[in-house]
């Protein structure tokens, strides 16, 4: 893929301004036409020389409307994203709809980078490839527009290149990238055929470039961004992806489910809750502590039938962790904000740093659950999200967190009891909704739909606990005892 580029190609100076003023104007008018449109675009930078890379994003902002290119230059992480898993730092920074966001080098150099900086194995490797590969798919899948550039400068040339700048005493130019290039070109250049062979797919091509001329790779960058975008711009609308109807599949069960394996019998009497509570909440701080030590982050979600006792159980299970290690993030709809981007945007720009704890009063879940089943998403993107959501939690487990899920489950009979109870008492009347009502004639559906997610999502390093919850004091116990369990086991692993 890199030697089939290596022509020589040029353009004079006479030709490179003839060619630029017009460039410049169609690139800023599509910018504009792309911010009333329903979708990003993500521009990525790399390459093996990476003068041009850095060459090329000034360009860009030289050439198109600065102020609606958002632009992340990724070079070793941060003390903050080392502290989180390693696509937050991605997914933080990906641009809404109608914008362009420039990565420069990013996930396509983390393989390059980490073989040469870390010395990483071919297990690395692969997993890199994956999840780059993964992450494209993800944003392609949602409608973004991906336009990945890789530079590639011939051996010969690099080595002239060197050779000039240091002539000219201006090697000062060169980083520290540049410089392990330079040192292992030979050993560089299989990895990153390898990179761009496995990560160049239908959604997110690769277009390789050669930069041994400023002017051709500059009119080349151009053009294939020009292209690409404006071929996206023109292109039909696709169909709407949502629907008003509910989805019922084939695959739905008709008979017994997850759900019909709880035993919603069981119960404390208020002795035995307080001594259980009490017991498990000590143990919870206990190990929760020394997690936060050791730098583990805990990951936490909470999902169940309305009135089933979620921020009940919340509040007894932060109640054992320290006040500064834990965060409650309450999900409602989306915010115009968060529509403007994929739906997982916004739970991984709220993911815990090392040590810290992150419990998520509903979550993720909601594209194969009210989406589902209120047709808020197309059958495609909920059953696609299986998928996502396995991903999206095995990068989670991945960088060392501890992921746990809860279901909380009544009855229809208990649930109704709840809801009137509500009603009765002053102080938590606003919790009862029309909407409350409504989802109960839909029970049945969020019963396939509850199934679904959990055969589809349960896996053993973030299992789905379907707890009892008829009574209170039951779930709210099982609950942190669960969550101490798992804190326990992870700690075991650590040493």
């Amino acid at each position: 893929m890199l030697s089939e580029v290596e022509l020589g190609q040029k353009i004079e100076k006479a030709e490179f301004d003839e060619l630029v003023p017009q460039l410049r104007i169609e690139l800023v008018n599509a910018q504009y036409d792309l911010r009333s449109a329903d979708f990003p675009v993500i521009v990525l930078l790399c390459g093996d020389d990476q003068l041009a890379v850095r060459q090329c994003l000034r360009g860009m902002h030289e050439w198109m409307d600065g102020r609606f290119l958002e632009s992340v230059v990724s070079a070793g992480p941060t003390d903050e994203e080392r502290a989180h898993p390693w696509f937050w730092r991605y997914w933080r920074r990906l641009p809404r709809k109608g914008r362009i966001g420039v990565f420069m080098n990013a996930w396509g150099a983390d393989p390059l980078r980490h073989a040469l900086f870390e010395n990483s194995d071919e297990e690395r490797l692969t997993q890199d490839i994956a999840h780059a590969r993964r992450f494209e798919q993800t944003l392609a899948d949602e409608g973004a527009l991906i336009i990945k550039l890789w530079f590639h400068l011939p051996k010969g040339e690099f080595k002239k290149r060197l050779k000039r700048l240091k002539k000219k005493d201006q090697d000062w130019r060169l980083n520290d990238t540049d410089r392990a290039l330079a040192e292992r070109f030979d050993e560089v250049v299989p990895l990153a055929e390898r990179m761009l062979t496995e990560t160049s797919t239908g959604a997110a091509p690769w277009h390789v470039i050669e930069s041994s001329d400023r002017r051709h790779f500059g009119i080349t960058a151009a053009r294939t961004i020009l292209e690409a975008l404006g071929a996206r711009l023109s292109a039909p609308p696709a169909p709407t992806s949502a629907s008003s109807t509910p989805i019922v599949t084939s695959d739905t069960p008709t008979q017994k489910t997850v759900l019909d394996t709880i035993d919603l019998t069981k119960s404390f009497e208020k002795d035995e809750y307080e001594q259980r509570l009490n017991a498990a909440q000590a143990e919870l701080r206990k190990v929760s502590e020394k997690a936060a030590d050791k730098g583990i982050a805990s990951v936490f979600a909470f999902e169940g039938c309305d009135a089933a006792g979620k921020g009940g159980s919340i509040r007894r299970l932060t109640a054992a962790i320290g006040i500064r290690d834990f965060r409650v993030i309450p999900i409602a709809a989306p915010s115009e904000e968060a529509l403007a981007h994929h739906y997982l945007w916004r739970f991984w720009s709220k993911l815990p740093a090392a040590g810290k704890t992150a419990v998520f009063d509903r979550s993720w879940y909601g594209r194969v659950l009210v989406e589902r089943v209120e047709g808020l998403a197309s059958e495609e993107q909920w059953r696609r999200a299986y998928v996502e959501i396995r991903d999206f939690e095995e990068q989670l487990v991945e960088s060392g967190a501890v992921v746990q899920k809860f279901w909380l489950h009544i009855d229809q009979d208990e649930q109704l009891r709840r809801f009137k109870a509500r009603e009765d008492t002053p102080y938590k009347g606003y919790k009862i909704t029309d909407d409350d009502y409504r989802n109960r004639e839909k029970w049945e559906l969020y019963v396939a739909a509850i199934h679904e997610m959990v055969t589809r999502t349960n896996t053993p390093d973030a299992p789905w606990h379907l707890v009892p919850a008829n009574d209170k004091r039951y779930a709210r116990v099982k609950v942190i005892e669960l969550t101490a369990q798992a804190l326990k086991e992870r700690l075991k692993s650590k040493h």
